[in-house]
C-alpha cells in the first residue's frame, strides 16, 4: 500500500539561523481508476481510502447510485519491474445491469489534485444528471451548529497535523456530528472518499446531512455534493460564481466563509436558522 506521508531532509532557516532536519510531506501518487478493467481516468491523490476514491468518483460522473451496483472493487497489478503491485491501479466491476460509463467521460489526460474536472470534453459532461432532488430535502441547520463544524473538522484530521498540506472534507448529521471524515491532497479526491464510503456503506442519498470542506467551493465540490444526496455544502473559503449558480439551479444550500459565527449563505438560506429571527425576511426558516 502507499504511504500517507513521506520523510524529506530539508534546510529550515529560522531568524537567520539555518539548520537541516527531517520533514514530514503529504504523500501524493497517481491512481488509475477502471471500470470493468477499462481504464477511465488518473488521478492524483493521497494514498489510502483508494475503493472510497474510486466509487465516490463514479457517484459523482452519475455511474453509480447504490451498493448494489458496484459487484467488486480490486488493485490490479501495477508497473513494477518484478511485477509486484504498485496499488495505484483500482478496477470497479459494475454489477449485472449496470451501464458502463459513456465513452465521452474518460479523460484525455489525467485529474491533477487540485482540479476533478480536467479532460472534461464539455460543461455539457460536467451538468451530470442527478439520480435524486436535494431541492426536496426538508433539512434544517442552525448557524450555532455550522460555527462549531470548521473546528470539529479540524480536530478530526490527523494527518494534516504532521504535514500541513491536506484538505480535508467531513459529512455531519445536521445535530452536528461527524460521520466521516477523509483527508486527500486534492479536495475533489477528499469528497469522493466521503461518498465513496457512504455509497458502499449503503448510505445514499445522503439526505439530511452537511458537507464540511476545508477550503473553497468549486463548482465540482457542489456538483459531488447534488450528486450524492447532499443538501447543504459548507466551506471555510469562498465559493465560486459557477458553484453559487449551480447550487441555486439544484436547491443546494451553499455556505462560504464559515469562520466562527460569521458566515455567508450563497444559496438556499431557507435551510438556515438563527436566534436574531427579527433580522430575517418573511421566507426564512424556523
Amino acid at each position: 500500500m502507499g504511504r500517507v506521508t513521506a520523510r524529506r531532509r530539508v534546510l529550515r532557516v529560522r531568524e537567520g539561523n539555518a539548520s537541516y532536519r527531517p520533514d514530514t510531506l503529504a504523500a501524493e501518487e497517481p491512481m488509475e481508476i477502471r471500470v470493468g478493467g477499462r481504464p477511465l481516468a488518473v488521478t492524483m491523490r493521497t494514498p489510502g481510502d483508494d475503493f472510497d476514491l474510486a466509487a465516490g468518483f463514479l457517484v459523482s460522473e452519475g455511474v453509480l447510485h447504490r451498493a448494489g451496483d458496484v459487484a467488486g472493487i480490486r488493485y490490479c497489478a501495477g508497473a513494477t519491474a518484478d511485477g509486484g503491485n504498485t496499488y495505484n491501479v483500482v478496477d470497479v466491476v459494475l454489477a449485472p445491469g449496470v451501464a458502463a460509463p459513456d465513452p465521452s467521460l474518460e479523460r484525455n489526460f489525467y485529474t491533477t489534485s487540485s482540479c476533478g474536472l480536467c479532460g472534461k470534453a464539455g460543461l455539457d459532461a460536467v451538468r451530470t444528471t442527478a439520480a435524486w432532488s436535494v431541492a426536496e430535502d426538508p433539512l434544517r441547520i442552525g448557524t450555532d451548529v455550522l460555527a462549531a463544524l470548521p473546528d470539529r473538522l479540524r480536530a478530526a484530521q490527523r494527518v494534516f497535523d504532521s504535514t500541513g498540506g491536506l484538505h480535508a472534507a467531513g459529512l455531519f448529521t445536521a445535530d452536528g456530528e461527524l460521520l466521516c471524515l477523509r483527508e486527500d491532497v486534492g479536495r475533489h479526491n477528499a469528497v469522493d472518499k466521503v461518498v465513496g464510503h457512504a455509497l458502499r456503506s449503503g448510505l445514499l442519498p445522503l439526505r439530511g446531512s452537511v458537507l464540511m470542506v476545508s477550503g473553497r467551493a468549486s463548482f465540482e465540490l457542489v456538483q459531488k455534493a447534488v450528486m450524492a444526496g447532499i443538501p447543504l455544502l459548507a466551506a471555510v473559503s469562498a465559493p465560486s460564481s459557477l458553484a453559487a449558480d449551480l447550487a441555486a439551479d439544484s436547491g443546494l444550500t451553499l455556505v462560504g466563509f464559515l469562520r466562527g459565527t460569521s458566515m455567508n449563505v450563497y444559496a438556499g438560506d431557507e435551510r438556515v436558522h438563527y436566534a436574531a429571527e427579527a433580522g430575517r425576511h418573511s421566507g426564512g426558516g424556523s
